[in-house]
Formats: C-alpha cells, structure tokens, sequence
C-alpha cells in the first residue's frame, strides 16, 4: 500500500532493495558461512557491532565520529555573520578548532560566541557532545568491565582407555591461575539428523561427563566422556566420525572470584581434531623441592598410548582404532593435571 503523494516507482525500488540485501561473509566457530537475506544496518546493531569489533577499529571509529561532529559543527558556525569572536573571516580551521574546544570544554578562552546565532550553536553543540561523550565513556567502560575467563582448551582431544572404558577426553587450563568456584563443564555434540519427514536438521546432543563440576578450577581440569551403550559415540570407528559433520562444543561456567562476576568460555572441535589412541603428555609436576609446576606451552601436546594396553583379542578395526576397545579394567595412576582442580 501507498500513500498518495509517494512515487510508486520509487516505492518498488525500495522493496526490492529489502527483498535482496548482499550477501555477507561471518565467521562462526571457525567456519565460513554465507548470510543472506538481512538488511545491512550498523544502527540495528550499534552495540553489539561495538563490542565485537577490534580496539584499533573501535578506538578509530570513536575518533571519526569525533571530527565528524567537530566538522559538522563547524560547518554550521560558518554560516552566520562572524559568530565566533577572533575567529579569522572564512577560516573553517579557525571554527574547527573552536568546535573541538567547545565538544572537550576546554575553553582557552581565545575565541568565543559573540552573536545570538553563535550562542545557540554553541549550546546544541554542548548538549551533543555530552550525549556523545556518555556513550563513548559507555562503550570503553563496557569493553573494559566485561568479563573474560582466560581459559586455555587444549587443541586436540584424544580417546584412550580411561578406567578399562574407551573414553574421549579434553584438557583445559586457567591462564590466569586464579579461582574460578563452582566451575559447571558441559559437553555437547552437534550433528546433522534427518526428521520423520526427511527434513535436514541440527541436532544438540549433550554427552555425559564422569565429573561435571569443579569446586575450585585454579590450575587444569580433564573432562572424561565414557563411550559406553548411552554414548551416541558407541561403536563408531575413526573414519565414521571424520566423514561426519558432527563437532563437539566443550563450556565452562564459574564464578571468577577476583572480578566478582560470572565468567564463561567455550570452544568447538571438529571430530579431525580426535586423536585416536593418544593420551595427554603431563604438563603439571611437582619438583625435588615440593614446588609446583604448569607449563602452559606443553596444553597441547600428547603422544600415543603405549600397544603393550591393548587386549591380546582385540579384532581389528579402520586405522587399527575403535570407539569401544574390549579388554580388562585397568587402572592407571593418577597424573597431574587431572588431579588437580
């Protein structure tokens, strides 16, 4: 529908410029998606644009704006009779550099309004400027305060035999080596399905953990994932699983006791990135003197698990690697980094 006295024409332009907005390139999770179909507009999403964009973007975006009001504000002083005092006739430097003074309230006291038209200007000016002053102050102080838990995930998560079960493990670490209290992991898998209906969708399927909750996560923590009959993962081999679509999301949430505030951390692992028959090299020890160690460097590291663990019987599998190995319990000595908290 329109109005009378609106161009149908230019009516049409304008819904056909809504129905095809250009495609844009985002990067979620590690993956290139193509969105289509959204309206390009930086006002819809000022704040969230804000926060995500990089300091050296933001701090340059901040300052554009910042000469852009100065500019415009001048612009609009040039065009009264000499509304700035000892502002040099037709110099829009001169009304530049006073529009800053004005926007910051310095006010080195040099030039100053002497017209009406000159007061008035002066004061939106003022009155902009504060707005525009908060919400910088807003934003920076935003970036700032947010909260960010610096949890380093190690890249690669092996599956090896864990209490007699085959199990599929992942290692985190605090980097700032602080308490993190009543840290809560979770452990998702995310997989294409196919309803009744044939219809293509994205499953979430969350995978059990023998230990989900950490009282005091202050070093390294090592989650556990049985791979037994309730498993989605049960009886899959390795080339089942890269020939997949499926990725494992791994999240952390805990209270971060220095800044008061909850913090959370994530991290997403595509099934190549499954180390089959590997187990982690320890990267906490203690040494002669009783002293602790964590060395952050050796996170990802792991190496395979010595054949001597695996069962005389064992039937072979792709690669020489399965999901669920039979064999004996065994037991293993407790190592470092899953010990600690």
């Amino acid at each position: 529908m329109t109005l009378p006295n609106q161009n149908p024409s230019a009516v049409r332009a304008r819904q056909r410029r809504a129905r095809h907005p250009r495609a844009r390139v985002r990067d979620l999770a590690g993956r290139r998606i193509i969105a289509e179909g959204l309206e390009r507009n930086i006002w819809t999403d000022l704040y969230f644009n804000a926060m995500t964009m990089s300091w050296p973007a933001f701090v340059a975006t901040l300052a554009a704006a910042f000469l852009a009001l100065n500019f415009v504000f001048a612009f609009i002083y040039a065009l009264g009779e000499a509304p700035i005092a000892n502002a040099r006739e037709g110099s829009l430097a001169d009304l530049f550099f006073f529009s800053v003074e004005t926007t910051s309230t310095v006010g080195y006291g040099d030039m100053h309004p002497q017209t009406i038209y000159g007061h008035v200007v002066a004061t939106a000016e003022n009155f902009t400027a504060l707005l525009l002053l908060a919400v910088m102050t807003g934003l920076v102080f935003a970036r700032f305060a947010r909260p960010r838990a610096r949890i380093i995930f190690a890249k690669y998560p092996v599956l090896t035999q864990h209490n007699g079960v085959a199990t599929l493990i992942f290692r985190m670490a605090n980097a700032r080596s602080n308490f993190i209290t009543e840290a809560t992991a979770k452990l998702w898998m995310l997989r294409p399905t196919v309803s009744e209906e044939g219809k293509q969708l994205v499953g979430f399927e969350r995978l059990r953990l023998i230990k989900s909750e950490n009282p005091t996560f202050a070093l390294s923590w090592t989650l556990f994932h049985p791979i037994d009959e309730q498993s989605p993962l049960f009886g899959q081999d390795e080339d089942t699983l890269a020939a997949s679509e499926s990725n494992f999301v791994v999240s952390i949430v805990g209270f971060d006791e220095a800044s008061g505030q909850m913090v959370r951390a994530r991290d997403v692992f595509a099934p190549q990135d499954v180390r089959f028959g590997h187990e982690y090299v320890d990267f906490v020890w203690v040494d002669e003197q009783g002293l602790r160690h964590i060395d952050y460097a050796k996170i990802d590291e792991t190496r395979p698990v010595p054949s001597s663990g695996a069962g005389a019987d064992d039937p072979p599998s792709p690669a020489g690697r399965r999901w669920n190995p039979p064999g004996p319990p065994t037991r293993r000595k407790r190592t470092g980094d899953d010990a600690l908290p």
